[in-house]
């Protein structure tokens, strides 16, 4: 029961870590920072940091991983490409960030969530539930209400709403690869082959001329810092702790404090308009990603 809770407390605090995301960014932008400098400081920030914990766990434990030398194991460049989608997701979700609250923009990110149920069965075959599809329609019902489409005091940005759902869709093609690739490897391993391929297609994007014009001292440093640890080395690490102790199902759930947390961000700390009626969609779309899982919990109380 102790590894329980300690375990859905550190997926829970992996949720919120992302959910703080947008909200630094937003802050980036208003500092008069553009998409180029914040994904490239970001991306770079954290390959470096992935790379230093990789080699400090790899020297420390030599033994260990001299043991498994005689299995196969994954080219590491399919890794580096399977990084490019969350490269992509970062460039996407961060252009919609500046275009609409950031409020919307977790939604539309969200949207992951019923794109992934599409693409599993299209691509992978597999037949979604009665229970998962009933799932997809209260996730864009909530998403039409949190987004605010019925309310006429919000004015939403199409340029934005594609971006948000191209984000989603990255977001999505991410899961599904990463899911099925390098899982032989050390976690740190492949979290660093892959913030590597989406630091190279960040760069390749955005060719980072900016590290020759900034100075060590401006705030887009200490901001690219706090994104690398709150959205590529921290929230990754707990969540390969956590998630072994309580399972798919209950970490889903857990993992679902991104979205509220992001809302309350962008309410408390950004000071942008958040409406009942989104609230309440808020509300709707944490139920539809609680709904096909509530049945495996009760299994396994």
């Amino acid at each position: 029961m102790k590894d329980q809770f300690i375990g859905g407390f550190l997926v829970f605090l992996g949720a919120c870590s992302f959910g703080v995301l947008s909200s630094i960014v937003k802050t980036a932008y208003h500092a008069g920072y553009t998409l180029g400098e914040v994904t490239g400081v970001q991306c770079f920030f954290g390959m470096l940091m992935l790379w230093g914990l990789h080699l400090i766990f790899r020297t420390r434990h030599k033994t260990k991983d001299s043991v498994s030398n005689n299995t196969p194991k994954t080219k590491k460049w399919k890794l580096c490409i399977v990084g490019i989608f969350p490269g992509l997701v970062g460039i996407c979700y961060y252009q919609c960030v500046q275009l609409v609250p950031a409020s919307i923009a977790i939604i539309l990110l969200m949207q992951y969530l019923w794109i992934s149920v599409i693409i599993d069965f299209v691509v992978f075959k597999n037949r979604p539930s009665k229970l998962q599809l009933l799932a997809v329609i209260v996730i864009i019902a909530g998403s039409c209400l949190a987004a605010g489409i019925f309310n006429n005091e919000i004015r939403l940005n199409l340029k934005g709403c594609a971006f948000g759902f191209l984000a989603a869709l990255m977001y999505t093609l991410f899961i599904s690869t990463s899911s099925k690739i390098g899982n032989e490897l050390p976690k740190l391993e492949k979290s660093a082959l892959m913030i590597t391929g989406a630091c190279i297609i960040t760069f390749l994007i955005f060719p980072p001329l900016f590290f020759f014009k900034l100075n060590i001292s401006d705030q887009i440093y200490q901001l690219g810092l706090l994104l690398a640890l709150l959205g590529t080395v921290i929230p990754p690490f707990l969540f390969s702790v956590g998630i072994p102790k309580i399972g798919i199902s209950l970490s889903a759930i857990l993992s679902a404090a991104e979205l509220p947390v992001a809302v309350m961000s962008s309410y408390f700390y950004l000071k942008e308009s958040v409406y009942g009626i989104q609230w309440l969609g808020v509300i709707i779309i944490l139920f539809a990603i609680a709904l096909p899982n509530l049945k495996h919990i009760k299994k396994s109380i």
